[in-house]
């Protein structure tokens, strides 16, 4: 049998750290993330705010299998930015991480070794200020059911301790629950033997 590894590590909340080096200052901000878009907001947001700093310099991965990333090194020289940002976060085995890391030029330039010490000196320092999490990766399912199932539905909720998102229980009831992916199986196999219970998969999380 296959073993299901359903967990990931990301950040509790935003951190932040800082590396100077002959007067250039790298501020490294590190933000959980779920998508794109809050990726585009924080760094719309961070580039209106240090509107005055040189460069905006970021790297993400997201996704519980961290399926989708991204490096800029935005004007820096190429892969001496975005890819040790990237590097970091690999290093820490994260995903759901955005790091942006802002930098004020000091007037003298560090050549090509001592910029990816940079970015990666900054990129770790926020993550070594943040807080590490594991989360669990779940799928959500719609239970519809009619009334007279309660019972046995609350019985396969209760026993596989699932978490309701939803709730609605009318002559025809429905909820939605989070179950995590190494429970699906087991999840499903009693869902099936419920008559007249319909489960529907609307998205993993």
């Amino acid at each position: 049998m296959v073993e299901i590894t359903d967990t990931y590590q990301t950040i509790e909340s935003a951190s932040e750290g800082i590396y100077k080096e002959k007067g250039s200052k790298f501020i490294a901000k590190a933000f959980p993330v779920r998508t794109e878009e809050q990726v585009k907001e924080i760094l719309d947001r961070l580039r209106e705010e240090y509107y005055d700093a040189r460069h905006h310099c970021y790297a993400y991965i997201i996704g519980p299998n961290a399926n989708k990333s991204r490096a800029n090194d935005d004007g820096e020289p190429s892969g001496t930015a975005g890819k040790p940002i990237h590097g970091q976060l690999l290093s820490f085995n994260l995903t759901n991480v955005l790091v942006v890391v802002i930098r004020y030029f000091g007037g003298t330039k560090l050549g090509v070794s001592g910029l990816i010490n940079a970015y990666k000196s900054a990129t770790f320092d926020a993550l070594s200020h943040a807080r590490i999490v594991t989360r669990t990766v779940d799928a959500i399912y719609k239970l519809t059911f009619g009334y007279a199932m309660m019972n046995e539905v609350m019985r396969l909720v209760k026993d596989l301790n699932l978490q309701f998102l939803e709730q609605q229980f009318d002559n025809t009831c429905y909820v939605k629950v989070r179950v995590r992916r190494s429970l699906e199986a087991e999840f499903l196999s009693r869902c099936s033997k419920i008559e007249g219970l319909m489960a529907v998969f609307e998205f993993e999380d």
